[in-house]
C-alpha cells in the first residue's frame, strides 16, 4: 500500500522521452520527520545485515511505525569508527513517533546484530530537534552500561556477549520530503518491472533519498479511502490493468502492468534529482509505454514535482 497516490491530472501527451510518453501531471508530496542512522561493523556484511533487519516492515506510514531504507554503504574512511557501514534514513510524522520508532528499530535489530554500532547521521542539530536513542537503549546495561563524551557528543557503551555495543546518546533530525513518486507503465510485467529496476538502480546513487518498498518497487499502488469503512486506503483500480473494462481506467489498451517508485528525501532538490534520474533511466528500456505520476490535485501536500520539469 502506498500513501499518497490517487487521481491523475493528466492533461497533454506532448512529453516524450526516447520515444516513452510523459503525462504532463505532477507528483505531490508532504513534509515528514527524518534522521539518518550510520551503522558501523567489523565487516560490511554484518553492517548490511543489520540495516536490512533495522528496514524491515518500513514501507508506508499507512500501517508501519515508520519509512525506512538504505541509502548508502560507506567505506572505513567515511565512518566514526573507521570501520565499514551503512546509513539507513527512517522518516514518520512527527519527532516523537519518529525517536519510538528508531529506538526500537536500532534496539532489536542492530544491537542485536554481531559487532555492530550506531552513530547520529546528522550532526549540527539542535538539542529540541534530538531524539534519545542510546539514552533509551543503555538500560539494556541493567546499571554495567557506561557513559563516553567525545567533544558535544555522548555515546553509551552496552555490555553484550560479544564485547560492547557502542550507540550514540541522541539523533539529529530534520524535516525531510515524503511520497515522491513515479508510476511506471509497460506493454507487460517482464518490461514495466525492467524498467521499474532501471529506474531504482539510478536513484539509489543518491545518499538522501529512501525507496522504502520492497526492491522500491510497489505493485500495490493505493488510492485515499475504500468502499470498506475501516479501510484508509484501497487498491489503485485507475491503473490496474484487469480493472480496465469495470472502472474509470488511466491505462491504454496496450497497457499490460503498472509499478511505481515512492521516493522520501531529506530535501525536496534529493527527491527532485532522484525522480529525475530514474524517469530518464526507465525510459531506455523497451516496452515502457508511459511514466506519469499519482497527486491529490494539490491538496495533500506542498511540493509539487512536475515531471515537465524532469524531461
Amino acid at each position: 500500500m502506498t500513501k499518497d497516490k490517487s487521481v491523475s491530472t493528466a492533461t497533454s501527451p506532448a512529453l516524450s522521452v526516447n520515444g516513452v510518453e510523459i503525462i504532463d501531471t505532477f507528483a505531490e508530496a508532504f513534509p515528514i520527520m527524518a534522521t539518518r542512522v550510520v551503522i558501523t561493523a567489523e565487516t560490511a556484511e554484518w553492517a548490511q545485515v543489520a540495516a536490512v533487519a533495522m528496514t524491515g516492515y518500513a514501507t508506508s506510514v499507512i500501517a508501519c511505525d515508520a519509512e525506512a531504507s538504505i541509502s548508502a554503504t560507506l567505506s572505513p574512511d567515511e565512518t566514526p569508527d573507521g570501520r565499514p557501514g551503512v546509513t539507513v534514513l527512517v522518516f514518520a510524522f512527527n519527532r516523537d513517533g519518529l525517536g519510538k520508532a528508531v529506538t526500537g528499530r536500532v534496539g532489536q535489530c542492530v544491537l542485536t546484530c554481531p559487532t555492530t554500532a550506531c552513530y547520529n547521521g546528522l550532526l549540527d542539530c539542535p538539542k529540541d530537534k534530538q531524539i534519545v536513542v542510546g539514552g533509551q537503549l543503555r538500560f539494556f546495561g541493567d546499571t554495567h552500561q557506561q557513559s563516553k563524551k567525545l567533544g558535544n557528543r555522548r555515546f553509551w557503551r552496552i555490555p553484550v556477549m560479544d564485547g560492547e555495543f557502542l550507540c550514540e546518546d541522541r539523533f539529529g533530525t530534520i524535516k525531510g520530503v515524503a511520497g515522491g513518486n513515479l508510476l511506471i507503465c509497460g506493454r507487460d510485467q517482464s518490461s514495466a518491472l525492467a524498467a521499474a529496476t532501471a529506474a531504482v538502480a539510478a536513484m539509489r546513487q543518491l545518499p538522501d533519498v529512501a525507496l522504502p518498498f520492497p526492491g522500491g518497487i510497489v505493485r500495490s499502488g493505493s488510492k485515499v479511502g475504500s468502499r470498506y469503512k475501516k479501510l484508509k486506503a484501497s487498491t489503485n483500480d485507475a491503473y490496474c490493468p484487469t480493472l480496465r473494462a469495470v472502472v474509470s481506467s488511466e491505462l491504454s489498451a496496450d497497457t499490460g502492468a503498472v509499478y511505481e517508485i515512492v521516493i522520501d528525501g531529506l530535501t525536496f532538490d534529493a527527491v527532485q534529482r532522484a525522480m529525475r534520474l530514474g524517469l530518464h533511466a526507465a525510459c531506455q528500456t523497451p516496452g515502457v509505454l508511459r511514466i506519469t505520476a499519482g497527486n491529490y490535485g494539490g491538496k495533500l501536500g506542498p511540493h509539487h514535482y512536475h515531471l515537465r520539469d524532469l524531461v
